[in-house]
């Protein structure tokens, strides 16, 4: 099968090239992909330090070639949306089918690619905030792929939604049309408690917004774009009248269970017009050192989609 590899001395480290084709255990479907999506996390950490021939890719949408030999998941023939470590950089992958979500009939595949890690975890970050209707929501990094799912999945559960995001000036007009009810350039910026923060930023900016939270209320760290460690200053972590029961939270997506109906969930949305994927770069796999590099650069904002073949 055709593949983009890692190959540390081509630009960005891909190049298009003859892997393998995969071997499917018996819970696991194989997925003719159609196109994936490039997560910055991937291509700045675990590019960086894969090996020469390796094919990386956490998401990829595609339609089932073939089923899984226990019975489970869906038929050949069905469009899905699935979620792996690896595998997605590929014209086949082999997938555990719960980590698989069905897609609508019909469906652009490739906006639908965007939605595993960005969709799914702005999803179970804001599961973990507990209810938030009615709630004032602070999503971080609100412009990269993550924090653009967050605000649209925060604005349907009825939350009061502030958008953080480094240049307001320039994102402010689009983060408003997603969901958001107000944007800020950084947490210290908030006019009044929070009672969720969903953070894509990390560092300096997650200390500022759990400063910021209400009493009661939850900060889960997302991502650590800023590259920076948390430094809390002495009394943080105290608590007080108006601090009670604060809490910072993580966790790891691969490990959630129920994954696939989620993934499925938000292709639904997406494929009715109720979520915006906000796709920022789209092109032909073989340009996949130009999304990279721009990726890289800071110069998306949104998702970068390619078309596998």
């Amino acid at each position: 099968m055709r593949a983009l590899l890692v190959d540390h001395s081509a630009p960005a480290g891909l190049r298009l090239g003859q892997a393998p084709d995969p071997t499917p255990a018996p819970h696991q479907a194989l997925i003719r992909v159609a196109a994936t999506s490039f997560n910055y996390g991937e291509i700045r950490h675990i590019l960086e330090g894969a090996p020469d021939g390796a094919v990386l890719g956490w998401d990829a949408a595609g339609v089932v070639e073939r089923a899984a030999a226990d019975g489970s998941g869906p038929a050949a023939g069905t469009p899905v949306v699935t979620l792996a470590p690896d595998g997605a950089w590929a014209e086949l992958r082999a997938v555990d089918t719960d980590l698989i979500g069905v897609v609508p009939a019909g469906a652009d595949l490739g906006a639908i690619s965007t939605v595993p890690v960005a969709g799914a975890s702005a999803l179970r970050a804001l599961h973990r905030l507990g209810p938030i209707l009615g709630r004032r929501v602070l999503v971080t990094g609100a412009t990269g792929g993550v924090g653009r799912y967050a605000v649209q999945l925060a604005r349907l559960g009825g939350a009061y939604v502030v958008a953080s995001t480094g240049h307001p000036e320039a994102h402010g007009d689009g983060l408003r049309a997603l969901g958001a009810h107000e944007v800020i350039s950084e947490p210290a910026a908030l006019d009044a408690p929070v009672d969720g923060v969903v953070d894509v930023i990390g560092g300096r900016q997650l200390v500022e917004a759990y400063e910021r939270l209400a009493e009661n209320g939850t900060l889960v760290a997302v991502g650590h774009s800023a590259g920076e460690g948390e430094n809390f200053p002495f009394g943080a972590l105290f608590g007080g009248e108006g601090r009670h029961n604060r809490s910072l939270t993580t966790f790891f997506l691969l490990s959630c269970t129920g994954l696939g109906p989620d993934l499925a969930w938000l292709a639904d949305r997406v494929a009715a017009g109720a979520l915006d994927p906000q796709i920022s770069w789209r092109g032909s796999w073989a340009k996949a050192a130009e999304a990279a590099e721009a990726l890289l650069g800071r110069r998306l904002h949104g998702k970068a989609v390619l078309d596998v073949g």
